[in-house]
């Protein structure tokens, strides 16, 4: 189990308020609904970690406060997105491309494939600077020098006349940092920023998000299936199943106390050597997978793997409940009111 120090915290403000959000994508068997009903709040120079397992509605939740959603298939059906006293959903297409890059900047989640590969990386990251600062050519490339010095690039006024094909993995990361980070947003949206890293890499992306957090002010969501980078990173945490946010708190109270059986499920999935495994010396796991969102079960969507799974999980579903102050879970071993 990954220790947290017990912080108490200051309430800062509140920047991104989500109520409700529902995101659909249709396909010929039905619609499916990837974020069904979320709510979240994130304080301004806080990181709040969003986690789960791969299909559990963690990037299109991303995607959607970006209003990046490709429409068809998919559709942002019910919902608010308050961003800085602005509602993001009632924005239309010029006032949202505004706020895109310069208010809200996102990392994604591949950067070989979100990185133009016949376009060099020094007009990559101008481009930013050109469409929302106003920028010459010349002035915006010369900030883009600054850029990959600042995310820690080696030579790099040699290295803007690179194409992506040309760094590694490691620099290609660094790249979209530095695209994201170019008009100094106040909320980055880091959906698995070290996916596919060595674990040295990841340590050094992870300390450069944290250092020009401190350094700007911003806020960050950092997405990961990744318990471990939550714990080094991050204040408050929302776990996501099946299109539901079925526990949020905030870090200390989740590893302390974790409410939820499937967020019980990833910790004891985490390798720890005080930790008895089974008797193959593996570790454990959560049976079953995360269900179709085209067939799911009535009442609580993880019952079919819940060891504690009851009569009420298969016929109700469970409501986002408080159980303690400031933390929140969806399970009916905590309502009363079943």
């Amino acid at each position: 189990m990954v220790e947290r120090p017990n912080k108490k915290r200051l309430k800062m403000p509140t920047i991104l308020k989500v109520d409700n959000l529902t995101t659909c994508f249709e396909t010929s068997e039905g619609v499916i609904r990837a974020v069904d009903g979320v709510d979240l709040e994130m304080q301004t120079g806080e990181t709040t970690g969003i986690v789960g397992e791969s299909g559990c509605g963690k990037s299109a939740l991303a995607l959607s406060i970006m209003r990046l959603i490709p429409v068809p298939p998919g559709r942002i059906a019910s919902g608010a997105v308050t961003f800085a006293g602005r509602d993001l959903l009632l924005l239309n297409d010029d006032e949202i491309r505004q706020v895109r890059g310069r208010d809200i900047s996102m990392i994604f989640q591949e950067p070989m494939t979100s990185l133009n590969p016949v376009i060099r990386i020094g007009e990559q990251i101008a481009e930013v600077s050109r469409l929302h600062h106003g920028l010459t050519s010349k002035e915006a490339l010369r900030q883009a020098v600054e850029m990959l010095r600042l995310v820690g690039i080696p030579d790099p006024e040699k290295r803007i006349r690179d194409y992506p094909h040309q760094l590694s993995g490691g620099m290609r990361q660094r790249v979209m940092i530095a695209i994201a980070m170019t008009c100094n947003p106040r909320l980055l949206i880091a959906d698995e920023p070290t996916t596919a890293l060595d674990v040295t890499i990841q340590a050094q992306i992870l300390d450069l998000i944290e250092r020009l957090k401190s350094e700007t002010g911003m806020s960050v969501m950092m997405i990961t299936h990744d318990l471990g980078v939550i714990a080094e990173t991050a204040q408050q945490v929302a776990v996501m199943y099946a299109g539901w946010i079925v526990e949020k708190a905030s870090v200390e109270a989740l590893f302390s106390n974790p409410l939820h059986p499937y967020t019980t499920g990833l910790m004891d999935s985490l390798p720890d050597p005080d930790r008895d495994y089974d008797r193959n010396g593996l570790l454990k796991v959560i049976p079953g997978s995360v269900p179709n969102l085209l067939h799911l079960p009535r009442g609580c969507r993880f019952q079919d793997r819940c060891r504690h799974a009851m009569d009420v999980c298969r016929k109700k579903e469970p409501p986002l409940i408080e159980v303690e102050p400031g933390h929140m879970s969806r399970c009916w071993l905590f309502n009363k009111d079943m």
